[in-house]
Order: structure tokens, then sequence, then C-alpha cells
């Protein structure tokens, strides 16, 4: 892997200074910095060989479908999937899960099913579940985790029915961190209840670590490319090739068309089927670079760097006079990312003091309302850690934070 000032000077960002400060950015679970090979790949499209996909006949239009198609490919790759064809681009990890809630859900729920879905879930995750359990009447579950933020398997047995159609569950938690068994969570479910469809939100692990969609033995999985160094605007889904098949369109227009008559219209193969009107070309040029960039420094490597940062953040920041860390405590099932809370300060005026010396966290919900709702708290700090980020960047924020606390004494 790269040193990490090498690595810090692949992100053009990092050039630029506020008031002659540095910018500390410890807000990569929002969404990620872009080096400069995937802002290079985007404009590369720009400048070269701007063109529509799939009809051009003419040699540019072909270059951008292969270089869109390439995107596609090397994703796939990146996640293990057997074929680049079972991956639908998507706008984002909500668009792919409200492709399922829409395609899938909508067809096989009927009034009486059961739908879990766990506690710590993004609202991307929990919402259309929930949404769609009440328009079809059907039994909207939720598994709880402990205090440390871990779920207990042992649940399953109780949660999962014959009458259960889906599970719904984060691969890491974007607030506490918890690193999820997905494997072994698939392996019981299935035990109990060989149809249950299982699905992984997976923005979270597929930028941080190894991630083998096929090995989780999963339904379906989503994710997005602005987590994981790509442009925003592109995502991915996953699914089992049958799954696909058996789908039907969530949106109609072009390119996600065979043939239309006046009575009848045959949709396009799977993937092309999901992808309907002019899709987001260099969106997938970008995410096909950010992949190579990551595959180069190696997602074992990634998954240890951030290891080592979070390891380190604990042991600094529970320094600090009554600050709270949410998430299991052992860094080998936590993520690079640390939410928490220091008694009598509000989040908000944490982060705009921090601000001050360029230090950018995020506060609020981080869009999980009921499980700040379940930890009976308001809202939380969270400092989210990515290949970019070093000690400096910890030391930063714990000296930040120290003054921070000087001042509301």
């Amino acid at each position: 892997m790269k040193s990490f000032d090498a690595i810090k000077k692949d992100f053009p960002l990092f050039k630029r200074k506020i008031d002659g400060k540095r910018i500390v950015y410890l807000d990569s679970s929002a969404t990620s910095l872009k080096p400069q090979s995937v802002i290079d790949a985007v404009n590369s499209f720009y400048t070269m060989y701007t063109a529509n996909v799939f009809r051009g006949i003419y040699k540019i239009s072909e270059e951008a479908t292969a270089a869109y198609e390439k995107g596609r490919e090397l994703t796939a790759n990146f996640i293990h999937a057997s074929s680049p064809r079972d991956v639908v681009l998507t706008r984002n990890t909500s668009e792919s899960l409200n492709l399922i809630a829409y395609s899938w859900f909508d067809r096989e729920m009927v009034k009486g099913d059961e739908v879990v879905t766990t506690i710590m879930e993004h609202h991307s995750n929990f919402v259309p579940w929930q949404q769609k359990a009440a328009e079809k009447c059907a039994r909207f579950k939720i598994w709880y985790c402990n205090q440390a933020g871990i779920l207990d398997l042992n649940d399953l047995e109780k949660l999962i029915t014959k009458k259960t159609k889906l599970l719904t569950v984060t691969a890491v938690s974007n607030v506490l961190g918890t690193i999820n068994p997905i494997s072994k969570i698939v392996k019981e479910v299935k035990r109990i209840n060989p149809k249950c469809l299982v699905v992984v939100d997976a923005a979270q692990a597929v930028p941080h670590m190894p991630v083998d969609v096929e090995a989780w033995g999963a339904d379906v999985v989503a994710f997005s490319g602005h987590k994981m160094l790509g442009p925003s605007g592109i995502g991915g889904l996953w699914a089992k090739k049958e799954i696909l098949e058996d789908m039907k369109p969530f949106l109609y227009g072009g390119d996600m068309i065979r043939e239309v008559h006046e009575k009848n219209t045959l949709f396009n193969d799977v993937p092309h089927k999901f992808e309907a009107g002019t899709p987001y070309i260099e969106g997938s040029i970008g995410l096909g670079a950010a992949v190579q960039y990551l595959s180069k420094l190696g997602m074992k490597n990634v998954r240890t760097h951030e290891k080592e940062l979070t390891s380190y953040a604990f042991s600094e920041m529970k320094k600090l006079k009554g600050l709270t860390i949410y998430g299991p405590p052992d860094p080998e099932i936590h993520a690079g990312v640390v939410a928490f809370r220091i008694d009598g300060i509000h989040p908000h005026d944490v982060a705009q003091l921090l601000d001050r010396d360029n230090i950018c966290i995020r506060v609020g919900y981080h869009c999980a309302m009921p499980l700040h709702e379940y930890m009976k708290v308001n809202a939380t700090c969270r400092a989210s850690f990515y290949v970019y980020t070093d000690k400096r960047d910890v030391d930063a924020l714990v000296v930040g934070l120290e003054k921070v606390i000087k001042m509301f004494k």
C-alpha cells in the first residue's frame, strides 16, 4: 500500500487551504473524495469521446459504449460477481433498494407476509420496506441490537418464520460502525426459511473491505459509487440472475426495450432491462477508474489501514472527559466510523467549532433516526475514515475536541 503522504497527493482537494489551514476530512461515510485518476477519466469522456452509448454506429459512440460497459465489468469483478450482467447500474444505494421494493416486493408480498429489517439501518434500507409493508398489509418486524451495537444471531429463530418473505440488513452500520457477519446471517436465515429473500445494504462495506457477493450467499446487494472514490450519481445493484430475469422493469423508456409495437413491448435483456434512458455514462467510467485505484491499493490493505486508525482513534478519544463512543468496542468488528457525543455539548456546536480548524465531521441522525431513538440520543457526532486518512487527522480531531470541551467548561 502507498504511504499516507503519497495517497493524499492523489486527491486534489488536499491541496486547498482555507484561512491558511489544511482540510481534515473526516466525513467519508457521507461521501468520499475523488482521486485525480477518477477526475481524469470523467474529463476524458467529456473532452475526447462524448457520445451516447449503444446505438451510435460511429467511432466515438463505440468508444463510449465500450468504456461504459468496462466500468460495469470492473465493478462486477471488484465485488466478485460471476457475471457483469448481474450488476445493474443505478444512481445510488437508495435507488437500488427501491428498485427491489417496487419490482420484486410489490409482486411477491401479500397480506400476512412478513419483512424483517434491523434497527441500525440507514433510512434507505428501512423506509422502503416499512412503507411497502404497510401498503401490502404485511408485518414489519425489527431486529434489535444490544447496547454495544451487535446483533444476536439467536434472535433469528423467533424473527424468521415461514411467512417471512424478506430480510434486509446492512453489512456495516453507518453510525455504529458494526460489521455484521453477513455470511452467517444468510446461512441462518436460509436454514429457517430457504425461500426468504436476503437483501444487503453494502454502501459502507464495498468501499472499505473485501466483498464477495457470491460468498455472502445473499440474493441482492446494493452499493454506491460516490462512497468508494467514484462520481456522485452512480451506484450498483447486484442480484442473482434468476431474480433479475424474473423481475419487471422499474422504469420504462429508451434502451430498456428490445421491440415496441402498438399492442405490446418486448423488454431488453438483463441488466439493460432496468436501465431506462440515457445512462450516466461518465459515472460508470469514473466508477471503473475508482475500482482500479482501490484494486491497486488492495482491499485487505484498506481494511487493515482503517482498523488501525479506528483502534488509534478509540485510544485517543477515550482520554477526553465526558466523551461517549457508540458501537462495538472491538476494532475487529468496527469499521472506520466513530459516532460519539460529549456530555453537555450539542453535536451541532461541536461540528461548528471544529469547522473553525477545517475539521469536517458529520452530525445529526445520519439517516438513521430509529437507531438514535432506540439509543435514546437526539443526535451524534460522526468521524469517518478512508484511504487518505492518517493518524495526523485523528490527532487534529482530538485537539479540536479538547478545544471544544474547554470552551464549554
